[in-house]
Parts: C-alpha cells; sequence; structure tokens
C-alpha cells in the first residue's frame, strides 16, 4: 500500500539552542507555524490521499522539547485522526536530549508510530563543533531508552559536518545500526545565509562539500545502512523554493537528484566489485533490475563512464532483468 506522510512543521520550536548549519526556515521552506491551521492542513492532505495509509508527522523541530500544552494539544488533534481511522499513526521529529521516562510516559498514550532522532553524528568532537549542545552517550541513552520502551525509531544522519571525516560518517552509521534504528535518512550538509555555518565558510573555517564529495561519503554509509538491512527513507534535504534562492541558499551539495546518483554510485561498487578480472577490450553486459537502468548509467552517463575506463573494456552495456532485485547485478564477459 501507497504511504505518505501528512507533514507539519513546527520549525525551531523545542530547539534549546541554534546548530551552526541550522535554519528550518530554509530547510523545510515553512516561515511560521500556525496551531489554528494545524486542522485544515491535515484535512487538505487527507482530501487528496486516495487509499493511501497516512500518518500525521511533527517535523522540522524537537516535537518533544515543545511547551507541553502545546504538544499534547497536537497529539490530542492528531490522535483523533486516529481514531477515526483516517490514519495509522503519528510520528515525529526531535533531538536526543528530548528522550526520558516522562516524555515517553506521555506518548505512550498515543499511536506514536515511530520517532525520529536528529543523531546527525556519533563523534563527540564533531557534535561540539557543531554546537548540537548534547554529547554521543546521550544519544546511546535516548535509544536505549526507546528500545526499552518499544519504540521504533529512525536514526537521522548528516554527512560533511565541521571536523567530520569519511571515517566519522561510517562510524556513525555503524554505531546507529547498532543501537537499533529501523530506518535512516542521510542529510549531506548544506550552507544557508544568516547561520553561524555561512560565517564559518566565509572565514575559510569550513569548506562546503562538492556534489561529487557529497555523493562519494554518502555511498559510503548509505552502504553500511543496507549490509545492516536498515532502510534509506530520504538522501538530502526535501526540495523546497529555499533551496533554489540565493538569498538564502550559500553553497554545498544541493541538487534534486543527489539520492539518485548517491544510490548509482552504490550501484557502481556493487557492479566493480563483482566485475570479472579480464575484461580489456571485451564487451560487458550488466543486468540490473527493472527500473534502474537509468539510475546505474549515472548523470550524464557518469557512471557507466567510470566502469567503462576502469574495466577497460571494448564497450559497456546495461540492460535491466525483472527477476534481479534491488542492488543484485548480474554481469556477462565475451
Amino acid at each position: 500500500m501507497r504511504h505518505i506522510n501528512i507533514p507539519l512543521f513546527i520549525q525551531h520550536m523545542g530547539c534549546p539552542n541554534q546548530c551552526v548549519f541550522c535554519d528550518q526556515r530554509a530547510i523545510t521552506g515553512a516561515h511560521s507555524f500556525c496551531f489554528e491551521k494545524v486542522v485544515e492542513d491535515i484535512e487538505k492532505v487527507l482530501s487528496t490521499k486516495g487509499d493511501a495509509e497516512a500518518e500525521i508527522a511533527f517535523f522540522g523541530g524537537s516535537f518533544t522539547g515543545i511547551d507541553r500544552s502545546l504538544m499534547i494539544k497536537l497529539l490530542d488533534i492528531a490522535e483523533g485522526y486516529v481514531r477515526s481511522g483516517d490514519v495509522v499513526g503519528i510520528r515525529m521529529s526531535t533531538r536526543p536530549d528530548y528522550i526520558n521516562d516522562e516524555i515517553l510516559d506521555i506518548l505512550d498514550t498515543y499511536t506514536i508510530t515511530q520517532v525520529e532522532l536528529g543523531i546527525q553524528s556519533m563523534s563527540d568532537e564533531v557534535l561540539k563543533r557543531s554546537k548540537r549542545g548534547h554529547t554521543a552517550d546521550v544519544t546511546r541513552k535516548s535509544c536505549k531508552l526507546l528500545r526499552e520502551r518499544g519504540y521504533s525509531f529512525v536514526g537521522q544522519m548528516m554527512t560533511g559536518l565541521p571536523g567530520a571525516s569519511a571515517e566519522d560518517e561510517i562510524s556513525t552509521a555503524k554505531e546507529i545500526c547498532e543501537m537499533g534504528a529501523e530506518g535512516t535518512r542521510i542529510y549531506p550538509l548544506v550552507v544557508f545565509r544568516n547561520t553561524p555555518l555561512a560565517e564559518m565558510t566565509e572565514k575559510g573555517e569550513y569548506a562546503p562539500m562538492t556534489v561529487e564529495e557529497a555523493v562519494q561519503r554518502s555511498a559510503g554509509v548509505y552502504e553500511v545502512f543496507l549490509q545492516n538491512k536498515v532502510k534509506c527513507l530520504k538522501i538530502g534535504l526535501h526540495e523546497t523554493e529555499s533551496l533554489h534562492d540565493e538569498r538564502s541558499y550559500m553553497a554545498g551539495p544541493n541538487h534534486p537528484a543527489l539520492g539518485e546518483m548517491v544510490r548509482g554510485e552504490v550501484y557502481r561498487r556493487v557492479i566493480m566489485n563483482k566485475m570479472p578480472a579480464d575484461t580489456k577490450g571485451k564487451t560487458v553486459e550488466i543486468y540490473v533490475p527493472r527500473g534502474r537502468i537509468s539510475m546505474v548509467t549515472g548523470q550524464k552517463s557518469a557512471n557507466k563512464k567510470k566502469i567503462l575506463q576502469e574495466t577497460e573494456a571494448h564497450l559497456v552495456k546495461i540492460l535491466e532483468k525483472d527477476e534481479l532485485l534491488e542492488y543484485n547485478i548480474l554481469i556477462n564477459v565475451f
């Protein structure tokens, strides 16, 4: 069954501080939260959802850190739609330092299907440089508490944070899997104006990733999630007008097809790992799952050109085969 979220953005509400990279208005495309419009916004999506399964999702801030009375009012509204059968549950994004027994006691009385944690990094040094306001140990404790209380959670992480290396990011991805996450989102860092990170960039204290760097580093962590069977829900920020507005966007890997490029790079790595040694001057046929030819070929045939160069083949053909599952491939060389 098709699944949709009914997103309600509570940008910056509940956050105790501003991380160096954060501009929720630019990230979400929303500019203010209006309690009076919550029902209207939910009804608008419900009127077009058809037979899709829907969840009400409180995104864009630290939901469990907002004023308790407002949080409960919003949960009561959402739970009403669960009781009516219009939605199957409620999900939310929050910070690791806003998960504790008192908060979970409140959530226990509602139909919470998933909690999304803004983990970002499991390196204390990277967290410090990013001014996250908590340590990696806080994240470990909150994930343990969520598991003990029976909550499914998604671990959001970022690539390209100040001071982070590719090795740091691989370690973060591995620990997200070890901590029991059932899903993940990968956000390559984009620099928005009017943030501390923008000032750091202008001073030469931070160098934004190129699109290619973001693809390579994000592919590395995506491989970890694939190996551990942790579903990746999203790679890259959601497309908003702010991402195309120079008044908001400053620098970094902002590309509408970034997620496909990362997945295509992972396919390329799978292909090269399975490539026979003797391919020079030969024809190589690569069979991929149906619907994946464009992804595997890459933007402007970039992946296909890399494969041709690395194999020194005379010709590389990328074909599809119905029975192949995701990230499974077959190779013929002749």
